[in-house]
């Protein structure tokens, strides 16, 4: 782990740990709190106020009486747009401002987060005078690479493709398929990795990898990792936690996983990738979408032929080729299956937040009148 230095940013003050319900920051009705805790070292950091239902309906009320008689329905599109957003709504197009002035749906609900949220979302959603739901859910991404492939680009972009923000990621690519020609390059390469890669305090520029967001997912994961072992695959290198204190796992890297492991079927959300083998196109193509999932996947090789038919045939809302994590505000972002439905940034982004109305107003003596 890094070591703390004169180098390492300060924790930043705690301001805010109350609701922020109609303006104000308020207690919650129960009064009721729950700790956060510094993953670095597992300490309480502070008490934060816990929402129950009277709190929700409290800020919904405050909502729907704010649009209803408040200015900001009112509005120019842009003139409701507090100005940190403001590069969010030009990726939407010139039309946004328009759309926005007329047309917000105070009734519609976008949601990122695990598909099993997701679901009880779209339940409530259902029940709920059939609300309009947009949902970015879950992922396990796979990352194609072919024999063509720049090889040493392959193994960086299959590294931080999966252990960027220690794996914390819905598109983080997960499932690593290697064509057999560079399958044992490939895996040689990237575990040369483990050497430079520095785990500790993420506050230390130096570092690459902090600690997993609180306990409750540190367990998660090391429990998938000792399920892999069990059930049969390869541990590479890491699987361990790390240090004495604090939510810390090292990168892990599992090898010989069947399709039906939990470690290469269920999203982990943390520092574990499963490499496997395949021959063909086709069988690259069977097996990423051996998946309930498809938010994103990667493609890795030279041959535009190949990039084409397999980012056709690949059931994924967004496929990177030859790179990864590349996103533009003009480009629609969003998943397939249950990884969820509708789409963020880019004008489909929009469809979300519009009720479209039609209005016809006759603006001369027409005969069918």
């Amino acid at each position: 782990m890094a070591s703390n230095g004169s180098s390492v940013l300060k924790m930043p003050e705690i301001k805010f740990t109350k609701l922020f319900i109609n303006g104000a920051f308020i207690d919650s009705i129960s009064g009721k709190k729950f700790e956060t805790r510094d993953p670095r070292t597992g300490d309480v950091i502070t008490e934060v106020a816990e929402g129950d239902k009277e709190d929700v309906d409290l800020a919904v009320k405050a909502a729907r009486e704010a649009f209803d008689h408040g200015s900001w329905p009112r509005m120019s599109g842009f003139a409701g747009i507090p100005d940190g957003v403001i590069n969010v709504i030009t990726g939407y197009g010139p039309t946004a401002g328009a759309a926005i002035t007329s047309h917000m749906d105070v009734d519609a609900v976008s949601f990122t987060g695990s598909t099993e949220v997701g679901k009880l979302v779209m339940g409530a959603a259902a029940a709920s005078n059939l609300k309009t739901v947009s949902l970015e859910l879950g992922g396990k991404c796979p990352l194609i690479v072919f024999n063509d492939a720049d090889i040493n680009m392959s193994v960086q972009i299959a590294w931080q493709g999966g252990f960027f923000n220690k794996g914390e990621m819905c598109v983080a690519g997960s499932r690593v398929y290697v064509q057999e020609g560079i399958y044992d390059e490939f895996l040689k390469k990237l575990i040369e990795n483990v050497k430079d890669w520095v785990i500790g305090d993420p506050f230390d520029p130096q570092v690459h990898q902090g600690p997993q967001v609180d306990k409750e997912q540190f367990e998660k994961v090391l429990r998938y990792i000792e399920a892999g072992k069990r059930e049969g695959a390869t541990l590479l290198t890491g699987g361990k936690a790390v240090g004495e204190k604090g939510y810390y796992i090292e990168p892990t890297i599992f090898t010989d996983v069947k399709e039906d492991l939990s470690i290469a079927k269920d999203e982990i959300f943390g520092p574990v990738i499963c490499v496997m083998k395949f021959k063909t196109i086709e069988e690259a193509i069977e097996k990423a979408n051996n998946t309930r999932y498809g938010l994103a996947a990667g493609i890795l090789t030279n041959d535009l032929n190949v990039a084409n038919r397999v980012s056709r045939s690949v059931r994924a809302g967004i496929i990177w080729v030859n790179c990864f994590f590349i996103t533009d505000l003009n480009v629609p972002c969003g998943g397939h299956k249950m990884s969820g439905f509708g789409k963020d940034s880019g004008l489909q982004a929009m469809e979300k937040y519009l009720n479209v109305k039609s209005v016809f107003t006759p603006i001369y003596n027409s005969p069918w009148l």
